[in-house]
């Protein structure tokens, strides 16, 4: 069942980045598809507590909630610099990858998870990946994929920190979605306030524009984290998100839908952090 919730996130994930992708006005369209996707997420939770599942048991497990939002807020910030600059197929290998070299250390730490022998191997494996997709040719100019590559990494470290918050207030007994639309909508008025008055203003045009896709582009994103929120309540956090990032084959197939061309070295990246994060799950 993990499983199969696991993959149908990872598939809706890479779906909704393929859709940024190709959006021009990538940072003003993630903010309309956060909340989009906030405003889903807030139905689904209300439903469920209608059917009796309390949001928020403790206090602590809000603070944790609050906190994932917080980096919710600095992930979606430097996914759209990033994808702004580099390639699907590199962003998202080099974001994904990099995210689980950082939780599994830190939820054995934190969580008491168990390192086995394949997990080393496969450590190894999602390293050498991203070594291949860092030096691949993800821009349209060298120091296009350099700054893509940078601003990836600081997405990897932002998908870790709140993997591990979301974690944190699953172990507190709070309710899945609820959690995610709390963050959510906290990541959704950072982001909101980070525009600034005079980039807010061009929202309204924008929707009126993109809506349809906007509108897919949310859903797909709510959906996706939802299914990752209900996985991370009953798995592991370092096995979640380790079993997630197979998704990034399933984005090297969404660069070519949206018509770009990874070179051999991203693939091969690609191909070696989605080994190697299958390896990590054994």
């Amino acid at each position: 069942m993990i499983i199969a919730l696991v993959l149908l996130s990872a598939f809706l994930h890479a779906l909704w980045n393929a859709l940024l992708r190709l959006e021009d006005e990538k940072d003003r369209s993630l903010v309309v598809a956060i909340v989009v996707a906030t405003l889903f997420a807030a139905v689904v939770a209300s439903v469920r507590w209608e059917l009796g599942a309390a949001p928020f048991p403790s206090w602590t497990g809000v603070g944790f909630t609050l906190l994932a939002g917080v980096l919710e807020a600095v992930y979606f910030v430097t996914l759209a610099r990033a994808m702004e600059l580099g390639k699907l197929g590199v962003v998202y290998t080099v974001s994904r990858g990099g995210a689980v070299l950082v939780v599994w250390p830190l939820s054995i730490a934190l969580f008491a998870e168990v390192a086995t022998l394949p997990a080393t191997a496969g450590s190894a494996l999602v390293l050498a990946g991203l070594a291949l997709s860092g030096f691949g040719a993800g821009g349209a100019a060298r120091g296009n994929q350099r700054g893509a590559v940078t601003w990836a990494v600081a997405c990897a470290a932002s998908i870790a920190g709140y993997h591990l918050a979301y974690k944190a207030a699953l172990r507190e007994a709070v309710n899945p979605s609820a959690c995610f639309a709390l963050s959510l909508a906290v990541s959704a008025v950072i982001n909101l306030t980070r525009l600034g008055r005079a980039r807010r203003a061009g929202l309204g045009a924008l929707v009126r524009r993109r809506w349809p896709r906007l509108l897919v582009m949310g859903l797909t994103c709510g959906g996706s984290f939802l299914i990752l929120m209900e996985a991370l309540a009953i798995g592991g956090s370092g096995y979640v998100l380790t079993l997630r990032n197979t998704s990034v084959l399933f984005a090297a197939g969404m660069a070519w839908w949206i018509g770009e061309r990874p070179g051999r070295t991203d693939v091969a990246g690609a191909v070696l952090v989605a080994a190697g994060a299958a390896l990590m799950t054994l």
